[in-house]
């Protein structure tokens, strides 16, 4: 990394790739496998902190359920706050950020929305908290990513932020701003609005595509979104949605946005 000059954004900890954690891990009934997966984060915060990474980051693909009847929700629930608060409250120098998505690995994931990922962690009562916000989740949620970011910060969290691109029907993980343009910029727009200061991070896959001209193009996009976001009249637009000059906004959109 120091040869390179380079840094890390997020140390991400994978809690669903183990034979016993394949059904799921921070909400199941059995304790031991819980606190396994809890002892798996607390590791990802000891080695953060050794390298300098300023937080980890968890997506709990596996939690959840595929056809109904299957689990418990009451328990479920309270395991979740259980295992996830006590692993935030471990190393709280190193805040631990929840990753929400809809589906995959399981048919319905437990923390399926940005919206129930906040109530997980208002329950989990621990400052140094907060929510990764992938666009492409966002996305297969049926949410608006700009608005998710508003109600993570505006509910008292932080945010770190994922860049990619989907269908709404299924996490494809490609290249920003492919298939939701205007997205992506109002994404970037709000992010500025907040003073996000952190990385926005690729999470992408390049499938059949050459893996170097992939991520190029990715990145062209992305901080083209970023950069044309900040050319915008923030006070023009802020004045617009107050007097709710719909007609004026979506002029703004063609003209600065589209350029048509």
């Amino acid at each position: 990394m120091n040869e390179y000059s380079l840094e890390f954004a997020a140390i991400n900890v994978n809690i669903k790739k183990e034979t016993e954690w394949v059904p799921g891990a921070l909400s199941r009934p059995d304790k031991a496998i819980r606190d396994r997966a809890v002892a798996m984060i607390k590791k990802a915060k000891d080695f953060a902190k050794a390298v300098g990474a300023p937080h980890v980051t968890c997506c709990p693909l596996s939690d959840g359920y595929d056809v109904l009847f299957q689990i418990n929700y009451k328990t479920a629930w309270n395991y979740m706050v259980e295992t996830i608060g006590e692993a935030a409250d471990y190393l709280p120098e190193v805040p631990l950020f929840i990753e929400p998505k809809y589906s995959e690995t399981r048919v319905h994931c437990q923390l399926d929305t940005t919206a129930k990922a906040l109530l997980l962690l208002k329950d989990v009562k621990c400052e140094n908290t907060g929510i990764t916000l992938d666009m492409g989740h966002s996305l297969q949620s049926q949410e608006n990513p700009a608005q998710a970011l508003s109600l993570i910060y505006e509910s008292g969290f932080d945010a770190y932020i994922h860049t990619n691109d989907n269908d709404t029907k299924a996490d494809w993980d490609l290249i920003g701003a492919s298939r939701h343009f205007l997205h992506y910029i109002e994404l970037m727009y709000w992010a500025q609005e907040y003073g996000y200061n952190k990385y926005f991070t690729t999470d992408a896959s390049p499938r059949i595509f050459d893996v170097v001209e992939f991520f190029n193009r990715h990145s062209e996009i992305t901080s083209g979104a970023y950069n044309l976001a900040k050319t915008l009249n923030r006070e023009k637009i802020s004045e617009m949605m107050r007097t709710e000059d719909y007609s004026g906004l979506m002029k703004m959109v063609n003209k600065e946005i589209y350029r048509i």
